[in-house]
Formats: structure tokens, C-alpha cells, sequence
């Protein structure tokens, strides 16, 4: 039988997931938690990394976008986070919106004073602009490599340095979502960078390809020096076996004893997949993934035993970076 990549295994995953908690669209609705928190979550606790998926009538999507995902609304992610003991939260503008920060700027107004936000912008979104999303709490503009699968690493560098020439002087941060090959090829930007500089979902580790893949001791690195924040996002992302992702265990920890100052923690609700399954249209609806946020977030008790150390990644930490 041949081995599916992690991509085709998330893919198949999230066949299966539609196919259960279905709506009148016929795909699955965004994921709620299922499992009880285990531990003490402190006061302050903060999920840095969810999207909002608008009415399509009101928050139409990019043309260009690779994936379809049906509405993940404000009144579900309150929903979520009353379940998870948490009251803030960073929303990020996914690439279904191109750089339309419509829908996280309205995710944002409708959780309250709670929430922040990390934008996407281009050449042509003005200085202007810029000042109003930092008004309205925007903390930082993302680079999303990942999505489209781009692992050039020259790419990377472009973006990364007209990113710093726009928010340099805001406050505020660049965050990078790309694979963790790209990371080496960009380490001294990043080292040099006047601005803070956050990669998501573990840094696009895979734990099937080891801790000495490209990317990763690059990663710690940075992380050491305190050039570079960490989200521990996504851990699906980074491995496929779950629901526990043991071996993820081991990438957690050795982040944590690098430098637990430069960690945070997200739930990447609501869990969208960007790759439609085969004869699916990019423009066709693709049910988002069934997670249960309960036990991701229980995977911090796993990673973080000592709680002055996982209230620094859910509280600490995220207040220093959002400005809380």
C-alpha cells in the first residue's frame, strides 16, 4: 500500500471529518471542544492564532485563493474560549481574503478589547490603512508561504524584507508561516530584523523528517537568541498521529528549554484545510477540519508540566507580543 505524504493523510482526514456534525451546506461545522481542560488554565489566557470565516455575502473571498471553507463566525470562537477558560485572542487573516483584513477587523470588534490581529497587506494597502488597522488593534502583518506551497527561499527574503520596511516604527511584529526549509535561507534577515518576528505552527516542522531537518536547529537558534517567536500551533500540522502527537512532545519541550519567553500557544481554530480533495475546485466549499480544541489545548499540561511555565506561553508572553 503506498504511504500517503502528510498532506494526502490531512486531506483523507478531513474526508472523514465531513462526513460527521453535518449542516444544511452539507460539510462539517466549525469544531467545538469535546474533551474537559485538565489542568488550571491561568487568568489572562490568550489563543493566538484563529481565523474568522465571514458571511461570503458580506466578507467576499480572493479570487485567487486555493481553499473554500464555510463560515466560522464570532459568536462560535466566544463559544470556544468559554469551553477553553480563556479571554483573549489574536485573529489572523487567512489567505481566502487575499488582503481583505475585512473579516478579522469584525472578528476583532465583536470579541471586544479581548481580541488583537494580524494582517495581510501588499504593496498597494497605504500608510493609512496601516494606521487604522494599528488603531483597531492589528499587532502585526503575516507572511503565508505555506498555503501555496512556495519553499523558494528567495521569495521568502523579498517578502520578508519589504515586510520589515512597512511595519518598522508601528510596534509591530512579522509573522511567517512557511515551511521550516525556507528558515535557514532567511535566518540572518531575521537575526538582523528591527522588528520582532513570530513562525507559526511550530515553525512548519514535520516530526516525520527529525530534529536535525532543515529549518529546525536553525529555529532554535533564533528562538535562543531571542530573535524569534514561536506559536505552539497546529501540532496536527506538524504530525499526523493523533490525537495525543506524541511526537510532537519532544519538539515542544526542546523549544521550551531553548527559551520559554518567546513562546505562545494557538489553537488554529477553525482548523482550516487548504487542500481541497482531488476533483474538488479551489472555489467549491471544503469542510474544515473536526479537532477537538479541549485536547489540543490539554497538550500544553504534556509539553509545559510546571504551570509558571505555561503561564508565561498563555499569558506572559502573549501579553508582551499583542500588547495586552
Amino acid at each position: 500500500m503506498k504511504k500517503l505524504t502528510r498532506r494526502e493523510a490531512l486531506a483523507t482526514a478531513s474526508m472523514v471529518a465531513g462526513a460527521v456534525g453535518l449542516r444544511e451546506s452539507a460539510f462539517a461545522k466549525a469544531s467545538q471542544p469535546g474533551t474537559p481542560i485538565s489542568f488550571d488554565v491561568p487568568a489572562g489566557a490568550c489563543d493566538t492564532h484563529t481565523h474568522i470565516f465571514g458571511d461570503p455575502a458580506k466578507f467576499p473571498m480572493w479570487s485567487g485563493r486555493v481553499y473554500t471553507p464555510e463560515a466560522a463566525l464570532p459568536d462560535e470562537m466566544h463559544a470556544l474560549h468559554k469551553a477553553l477558560h480563556m479571554q483573549r485572542v489574536v485573529i489572523v487573516t487567512p489567505s481566502i481574503y487575499g488582503t481583505d483584513n475585512a473579516a478579522t477587523l469584525y472578528g476583532m470588534k465583536a470579541y471586544g478589547k479581548g481580541a488583537r490581529g494580524v494582517a495581510v497587506i501588499d504593496e498597494k494597502t497605504t500608510d493609512s490603512q496601516l494606521d487604522a488597522m494599528g488603531r483597531a488593534g492589528i499587532k502585526g502583518i503575516r507572511i503565508n508561504l505555506a498555503t501555496v506551497n512556495q519553499t523558494d527561499a528567495s521569495v521568502g527574503r523579498k517578502r520578508f524584507q519589504d515586510a520589515v520596511d512597512r511595519v518598522k516604527g508601528r510596534g509591530w511584529h512579522i509573522q511567517m508561516y512557511v515551511a521550516a526549509s525556507i528558515i535557514p535561507g532567511i535566518k540572518d534577515l531575521v537575526a538582523a530584523s528591527p522588528v520582532p518576528v513570530v513562525f507559526d505552527h511550530f515553525g512548519g516542522a514535520e516530526t516525520a523528517k527529525g530534529m536535525q531537518q532543515p529549518g529546525w536547529p536553525e529555529l532554535l537558534e533564533l528562538v535562543k537568541s531571542g530573535k524569534a517567536w514561536v506559536k505552539m500551533s497546529g501540532a496536527y500540522r506538524a504530525s499526523t498521529n493523533g490525537p495525543e502527537y506524541a511526537d510532537v512532545i519532544p519538539y515542544a519541550k526542546a523549544l521550551i528549554e531553548t527559551n520559554a519567553d518567546h513562546l505562545v500557544w494557538g489553537s488554529d481554530w477553525p482548523h482550516p484545510n487548504s487542500t481541497p480533495p482531488a476533483g474538488r475546485k479551489a472555489t467549491e466549499w471544503n469542510p474544515v477540519w473536526q479537532f477537538d480544541d479541549g485536547k489540543l489545548l490539554n497538550l500544553v499540561a504534556a509539553w509545559a508540566p510546571d504551570a509558571t511555565i505555561r503561564k508565561k506561553i498563555l499569558v506572559d508572553n502573549p501579553a508582551k507580543l499583542y500588547g495586552f
